[in-house]
C-alpha cells in the first residue's frame, strides 16, 4: 500500500494545489514522492476537485470498509439505506443521526450514494435531483389584468414573513402537454403541505373551491395566502370570503417572493415529474405524495417533520 498523506499534509496539499503549485514542488515540501501526491489527487478528488475536507472523508471511507470496522458500519449503512428509500435527503438523514448522537456527514451519505450507483444500485434515484443539477425553465408570468381585485404582495403585512404560523403560499403543477393540473399549497413557517387535483384543468371556479376545502379545516389559523399571477386565482374573493383571509399577488417574474411553494413543488415533482400524464394519476396517490411530504424531516425545523410542527402549532 502506498503512503498515505496525513490530515495536515491534505491540509497544506489542498492550500498548494488552489495556489496552482505544481505537484513536483508540492511533493518536495511534503517530503513525499511525487506518484504519492498523484494518487492522493485521483483517489480523494470529486467532481469539483480535489478539497481537503473531501480528501478527508473519502479516505475514512475507505478506512471503516476494512474488515474490522464493517459490523458496526453496515448496520449503519442500512439504516441509511432506509432513510433514502424514503427520499430522504443525506441533510436530513444526517440531522435525524445527529440527534441520536450518531455522527456522519451528508458528504459521506452523498460518496456512498454515487459508490451504490457506480455498482449498478438505485440509490440515487431516491435523491432529488437524482445526482444531477438542472436549471430550471424559465415561465412567463400571465397578465394582471386577467385578475380582478388583485391586492399586491407590497400591501402584506411584514408579519406574513414566514416567521409566524398562518401564511400560506399557493401554487398550481400542470401535466404533459399543459392538461391537467393540481393545487398546492404550503405553511410558511411548518413547509406543511396541502395539494389536490383540479378535474377540469385550471378553472379559476373549481381552484378556489379546492383551495377552500384544502384550509377549511384551519380556516382559524389562515392569515393570508400568496400566490402568482395565473388566471387561475381570479375567483381569489370567494377564497377571502370563505377563509376570512386576504389573498397576495407576487409580481410578476417575481417567483422568488413565494420560495416555499416553488420549493414545495419541486419536492413534488420528485413523485409526479413534469411532463407526466394526470390522467392515470389517483387521488389517493396524490394524497399518498402529500403524507410522505409532511413526514420527512426538514433542516429547518431541527430535523422534526411538518406534519408534527404543523399540528402542535395549532
Amino acid at each position: 500500500m502506498y503512503k498515505q498523506l496525513t490530515r495536515e499534509q491534505r491540509y497544506t496539499l489542498d492550500l498548494l494545489l488552489k495556489n496552482k503549485v505544481k505537484k513536483i514542488k508540492i511533493a518536495e515540501l511534503l517530503s513525499v514522492s511525487p506518484s504519492t501526491i498523484t494518487r492522493e489527487i485521483r483517489r480523494n478528488s470529486g467532481k469539483r476537485g480535489y478539497s481537503y475536507l473531501l480528501a478527508q472523508e473519502m479516505a475514512g471511507e475507505r478506512k471503516e470498509r476494512l474488515p474490522g470496522n464493517r459490523s458496526i458500519k453496515n448496520d449503519l449503512w442500512l439504516r441509511v439505506d432506509e432513510m433514502l428509500r424514503e427520499d430522504w435527503s443525506p441533510m436530513q438523514i444526517k440531522g435525524v443521526l445527529a440527534k441520536e448522537g450518531i455522527s456522519i456527514s451528508h458528504q459521506s451519505i452523498y460518496t456512498h450514494i454515487e459508490i451504490d450507483k457506480k455498482s449498478g444500485g438505485d440509490l440515487y434515484v431516491h435523491c432529488r435531483h437524482k445526482l444531477k443539477h438542472r436549471k430550471r425553465p424559465v415561465g412567463v408570468a400571465a397578465s394582471c389584468r386577467n385578475i380582478p381585485d388583485r391586492v399586491s404582495i407590497s400591501e402584506r403585512p411584514v408579519e406574513a414573513d414566514g416567521t409566524r404560523f398562518g401564511d400560506w403560499e399557493l401554487d398550481t403543477i400542470v401535466g404533459k402537454d399543459n392538461k391537467g393540473a393540481i393545487v398546492t399549497l404550503t405553511e410558511r413557517k411548518t413547509n406543511f403541505v396541502l395539494m389536490e387535483r383540479l378535474k377540469h384543468g385550471k378553472n379559476a371556479i373549481e381552484a378556489a373551491k379546492v383551495i377552500v376545502r384544502l384550509l377549511f379545516p384551519y380556516r382559524k389559523h389562515v392569515k393570508s395566502i400568496t400566490t402568482d399571477n395565473g388566471p387561475e386565482f381570479s375567483a381569489h374573493k370567494f377564497v377571502t370570503e370563505k377563509i376570512n383571509a386576504p389573498v397576495f399577488f407576487a409580481d410578476p417574474y417575481a417567483s422568488w417572493q413565494k420560495g416555499a411553494i416553488e420549493n414545495a413543488n419541486k419536492l413534488i415533482r420528485q413523485y409526479i415529474p413534469k411532463g407526466a400524464d394526470f390522467d392515470i394519476l389517483s387521488d389517493d396517490f396524490i394524497k399518498s405524495v402529500q403524507y410522505k411530504l409532511n413526514r420527512r424531516p426538514r433542516e429547518k425545523l431541527n430535523f422534526l417533520p411538518p406534519s408534527l410542527v404543523f399540528f402542535n402549532s395549532l
